[in-house]
């Protein structure tokens, strides 16, 4: 810390008058901190140069003292066909931004902000890649990012990170209610109100694009190395349509969705995008990719490593490397 002392001066308020009207454009207090100023750098070079760098960390050395201890929530906000992505400090958790989001929906006209943007006050925007960094720091529960919120007005979907199951996404009705019932005892302890809100929300999950959780990520069929790749079927058991933006999930066509994950074998990591391929029942086929976000790409890792050790007794890195050492061992075929 800064060691700081001060000085204090007395003097006649008629002595102060007087002199204050002899200087330029300044106060007597002004002055004063500027002859200090000048007897600093009139001392020797070293010496003064030895102090300013104590100065300078001591001063580094809080700065990062208050941002260890800052905490932080990110938002992405889609409302009216706009976008905005901002950070708070200190950050909120997932029920306090629920009783922001009940009482900006239940309030009237003049009363709630006409955007919900303007439910948070000191926001600062942030990038949508910035976005992201706060995400992965959230999955790596650091406790540095409390709460990673996507609220979509135009799909009235409410959409927030959870540490083990990555992103889960509810009807805003259905965050509306659950607040409400949580919060309803003036009386209620703040564990008592987060078990009512998580107790109200069980079950209700939704499928989102951009928003699939741990629930969405399971496997079939075996781990098939293809093309300096690990493939990992995923079971489309879940709304498929809602995710990717097919139409499999009806009697109306015979149209089927295959997903595939992947691992790249030579820079031992996970693959950052789904691979999509739509069969349709007329026989012709589309492909595509689908991007992982952070918490999706976390949350799919885990389930992958699960699985492989499931299926090999190996972990992915383990894995990979073994199918590296064999192709590098292996005899060069004779002509």
């Amino acid at each position: 810390m800064a060691q700081q002392e001060e000085i204090v001066l007395w003097i006649d308020r008629r002595w102060k008058n007087a002199i204050e009207k002899h200087l330029k454009d300044e106060t007597l207090q002004e002055h004063l901190e500027n002859v200090l100023d000048e007897l600093c750098n009139q001392l020797p070079q070293r010496e003064y140069e030895r102090i300013s760098r104590a100065i300078h960390s001591e001063a580094a050395a809080q700065r990062a003292e208050e941002e260890a201890a800052r905490t932080y929530a990110a938002y992405h906000v889609t409302e009216n066909g706009q976008e905005w992505y901002f950070k708070t400090s200190p950050g909120e958790e997932l029920l306090a931004v629920g009783k922001k989001l009940r009482g900006y929906l239940t309030q009237g006209s003049g009363v709630a902000p006409d955007k919900f943007i303007g439910m948070f006050f000191g926001g600062q925007p942030i990038t949508a890649k910035e976005f992201d960094v706060l995400t992965a720091l959230r999955m790596e529960n650091t406790g540095k990012v409390r709460g990673v919120f996507d609220v979509n007005f135009d799909k009235c979907e409410f959409s927030a990170v959870q540490i083990m199951d990555g992103w889960q996404t509810w009807a805003m009705r259905d965050v509306s209610v659950a607040v409400y019932h949580a919060t309803r005892s003036q009386f209620a302890s703040g564990d008592d109100k987060w078990r009512k809100l998580l107790d109200h929300l069980k079950g209700k999950e939704i499928t989102s694009a951009g928003h699939l959780s741990a629930q969405n990520f399971s496997f079939g069929e075996e781990i098939i190395e293809l093309d300096g790749k690990l493939n990992f079927y995923l079971q489309a058991d879940f709304d498929v349509d809602a995710a990717f933006g097919t139409f499999v999930c009806t009697d109306q066509n015979d149209d089927w969705l295959n997903i595939y994950a992947n691992y790249d074998v030579d820079q031992d990591r996970l693959c950052n995008t789904l691979d999509l391929n739509l069969c349709k029942g007329d026989g012709s086929q589309e492909d595509w990719s689908y991007p992982l976000n952070a918490a999706e790409q976390e949350v799919l890792l885990c389930k992958m490593e699960v699985f492989c050790q499931q299926q090999t007794g190996m972990s992915l890195h383990e894995y990979a490397r073994q199918l590296r050492d064999s192709e590098t061992q292996a005899p060069e075929m004779q002509m």
